[in-house]
């Protein structure tokens, strides 16, 4: 790996993106692929993109600082091809690795894809012709077929086609696969690129811009392999994707109405318990997540109880999402099972709560209580 020439020259600056140094060779469109450990489908993932039937392209794979067999899996080919130009952080992040990859972008066009899916032959063919003849589009996806581990199709993913019903998707939830969107480059580079305040919803808060600024759209069919696998998700990286999601939609509506970006001045995940956070664009954002991050069980067990307010978040359930209230419900039942609660919140209030969120889940959770031994412990599962 260390024969590789290491391309990552470029950062990211809030509001723009820099430049390549050179436009010597552009290709008609450069496919961005960071990977952290990604070895396992990687291969793939690259053949698939050498294999197009549009082949003037260019591939920037930007390794995230792997420990795994990934550098000398891309060091093998960049090699065999030189349309792989290889880019390398230090475990830097998603976001990071994505503005270092469209910083060196050369192409008009860049497109997405993870490294552990796969592009059919004819998905980038088929976007850029779409996009050359409607020029008003800023981003287009496609659809997608969903595979397992061993890459069987197990069902397909058919997200809303035109830009209207997409814009109206985009208030409530995020109707595009990442690894399928084609976006004119120095669109995104004028809007910001990626932005690391918006931690696990980077791509929600980028098309949100997008739709913003240009038309957007997704192709009626299957054009990459979208792979379903099991991840080592945390409950805190679930808790702070929620809130980046809902951060992102109080960016955009702000925007809308004053024609101001509050989120620009961000340049890290807000804390929601920070002092500041009460004056801030997302104040009540914050609010709402000071209870909903209880949903980490490490969290809530050691979390001062006379800070909780069941009463304030009452008071916001009906502004909640459907995995918010789930987030809600563990928070509750992390809550109960404090063996130092001493009534602080009281058990009547947070009962009262989980009902009016999850009424079988509080049964659930009554008859487990009723039916244990007096040392043991309620049973916490996180199905809906």
């Amino acid at each position: 790996m260390d024969d590789v020439k290491d391309e990552l020259t470029a950062r990211v600056e809030l509001p723009g993106i820099q430049l390549p140094a050179s436009k010597a060779c552009t290709p008609r469109i450069s496919v961005l692929m960071p990977v952290h450990n990604g070895a396992r489908w990687l291969s793939k993932a690259i053949e698939s993109v050498l294999a197009q039937t549009l082949s003037d392209l260019e591939l920037l794979a930007v390794d995230d600082g792997s420990t795994d067999a990934t550098p000398e899996i891309l060091a093998r080919f960049a090699a065999r091809d030189s349309r792989v130009r290889l880019l390398r952080q230090r475990g830097e992040g998603l976001v990071a690795a994505l503005n270092a990859g469209l910083a060196m972008a050369r192409a008009p066009f860049t497109a997405r894809l993870d490294a552990d899916d796969i592009a059919l032959p004819q998905r980038l063919e088929r976007q850029l012709v779409h996009l050359d003849r409607n020029g008003e589009i800023g981003l287009l996806g496609s659809w997608a077929h969903r595979i397992d581990e061993s890459g069987r199709i197990a069902g397909r993913l058919a997200p809303a086609i035109n830009s209207a019903a997409l814009r109206q998707v985009l208030t409530k939830s995020n109707p595009f696969i990442h690894s399928s969107v084609v976006f004119r480059t120095e669109l995104v580079r004028s809007l910001g690129g990626y932005r690391a305040a918006f931690e696990a919803a980077e791509d929600y808060d980028l098309w949100l811009r997008i739709s913003e600024a240009a038309e957007i759209a997704n192709l009626p069919e299957a054009l990459i392999e979208y792979r379903v696998h099991a991840t080592n998700v945390t409950r805190q990286k679930v808790i702070r994707q929620q809130f980046s999601v809902r951060l992102a939609r109080s960016a955009s509506r702000l925007r809308r109405e004053s024609g101001k970006d509050p989120a620009a001045t961000l340049s890290a995940p807000p804390d929601w318990w920070a002092p500041g956070a009460e004056t801030a664009f997302y104040a009540e954002d914050a609010r709402i997540y000071r209870f909903l991050a209880l949903a980490d069980p490490a969290l809530a067990a050691r979390v001062e109880l006379r800070a909780i307010e069941p009463a304030a978040f009452a008071s916001r359930l009906g502004r909640l999402t459907h995995g918010e209230r789930k987030l809600g419900q563990l928070a509750i039942l992390n809550l109960l099972q404090r063996p130092d609660r001493d009534g602080r919140p009281s058990a009547a209030a947070l009962a009262g709560l989980l009902v009016r969120l999850h009424p079988a889940r509080a049964l659930q959770f009554a008859f487990s209580t009723l039916t244990r031994s007096g040392r043991s412990r309620a049973v916490i599962t996180t199905d809906a």
